[in-house]
């Protein structure tokens, strides 16, 4: 990906090729600024040059967001990440605590009263694990309008009908989002079966849309009773059971029928927060695109392109270039943390406390819990350069969890800061 540049005063300019900016840095023209997304600062002004309007584009998931910034002009991908989303942990962590106040009240503590008259929802609420998406992308477009001259924005705005999903055979003035008719269902069932045959596992072939229980035998068109088959594995079971075609696989029965009552848990997500996604996205004041899901297909079908999260963002919207390049650059995966919690100790099973308080100060030795840290140790049994995410303790012997393991009893006195808590963490791919 290319890297971003401020100029003395910190405003953006033309991002560089990265070995650009290794030379501006080998000869000190420039300092690191910023390490995800990396982005350097020049040390001298630079001529008045107007930096080239710029494109965020954005394909919203329900677990992974795809983002990239596009040159219009040119057709050049200037950056590009998937941001993995955590609403499921904070659903996990809402219902652990719910578990733990009811259990609680339970038993003799004090009684409060309940207090359920004071507690009201603003017009357009969305529950937290559901904000949380909205949040990280408005903070990443943010961001990325900090490092660049982002000048526009474009969004996938529909991308399952629910009606349709649900009932293939509405129609007429029952079906309201017919611009995408004959694409919901196989689009999700690509993405809820993986892209892959359900009875061999083959991928990267042509699938086709078959019915887990046959109609012949009575079998429905709901999304809860179609799978994705190949072409021989599909002529192969043609109208016989699941139970008899798969009666040696008992396994993979099983498992396909787990996975045929899977809820649109994903699809639900997506659609509860597209509008509040739009709507945030407004407010930066940039002119907001919005396209379908199968705008976003087609584009990258005729543009040859492998199916992921970042490509789709590329192929958001009508603005997309007829010709792209740079499209095997280096990923970003950036997952969201969080900042920690507010939980004071943490707690066993039954609710009660298991370990002391946490600090009161956040910051130990100008060093705080969740900084990525370089540790270079010259002297002891642990010898050696470590890069990863430290976890703070008022002694000043850290743990420093890296990519493989996490080494304890670092001193803080070893240790640099190589990028500040932020609240994700960051890997990078090709």
């Amino acid at each position: 990906m290319n890297v971003f540049v401020l100029d003395t005063s910190k405003k953006p300019q033309n991002p560089v090729h990265p070995a650009k900016a290794r030379l501006l840095l080998s000869e000190k023209k420039a300092a690191v600024f910023r390490q995800y997304p990396f982005t350097i600062i020049l040390k001298k002004e630079c001529l008045d040059v107007e930096p080239k309007p710029l494109r965020v584009k954005i394909d919203p998931g329900s677990k992974t967001t795809g983002i990239a910034v596009i040159d219009d002009n040119i057709g050049e991908i200037v950056f590009a990440m998937a941001l993995m989303h955590r609403g499921q942990q904070i659903k996990n962590d809402l219902e652990s605590r719910r578990g733990i106040r009811r259990s609680r009240r339970n038993r003799k503590t004090r009684y409060r009263k309940p207090r359920f008259e004071n507690r009201t929802r603003s017009k357009g609420w969305l529950p937290p694990s559901l904000k949380s998406r909205v949040h990280n992308i408005e903070t990443w477009v943010n961001r990325l309008c900090r490092f660049c001259n982002i000048q526009a924005i474009s969004m996938e705005l529909v991308r399952f009908d629910m009606q349709k999903i649900e009932n293939p055979e509405i129609a007429g003035t029952e079906y309201q989002q017919g611009e995408l008719l004959g694409y919901e269902v196989r689009e999700y069932l690509l993405e809820k079966w993986g892209r892959t045959c359900a009875y061999c596992g083959k991928i990267n072939i042509p699938l086709e849309i078959e019915h887990i229980v046959p109609k012949s035998k009575g079998g429905s068109d709901r999304v809860s009773n179609l799978t994705l088959a190949c072409i021989a594995c599909n002529q192969k079971k043609g109208n016989k059971p699941i139970e008899a075609f798969l009666s040696n696989k008992p396994e993979l029965l099983k498992r396909m029928q787990a996975k045929a009552k899977t809820p649109l848990k994903d699809a639900a997500a997506v659609n509860a927060t597209r509008w509040d996604l739009f709507c945030t996205l407004k407010k930066t004041g940039f002119p907001v695109e919005t396209g379908s899901g199968g705008l976003t297909k087609f584009n990258r079908t005729i543009r040859g392109l492998p199916k992921t999260h970042w490509l789709d963002a590329v192929c958001v919207g009508q603005s997309t270039p007829e010709k792209l390049f740079q499209v095997d650059k280096t990923v970003l995966t950036v997952k969201a943390n969080g900042y920690g919690n507010r939980q004071m100790c943490r707690v066993n099973k039954f609710g009660f406390p298991r370990t002391k308080a946490k600090l009161t100060e956040k910051k130990v030795k100008g060093f705080q819990t969740g900084d990525i840290v370089k540790a270079v140790v010259t002297t002891g049994k642990k010898v050696g350069t470590y890069i990863g995410r430290v976890a703070v303790r008022k002694s000043g012997s850290f743990n420093i969890k890296t990519a493989e393991k996490t080494i304890q009893g670092i001193s803080w006195r070893y240790c640099r800061v190589f990028h500040s808590s932020d609240g994700y963490s960051y890997n990078t791919s090709c």
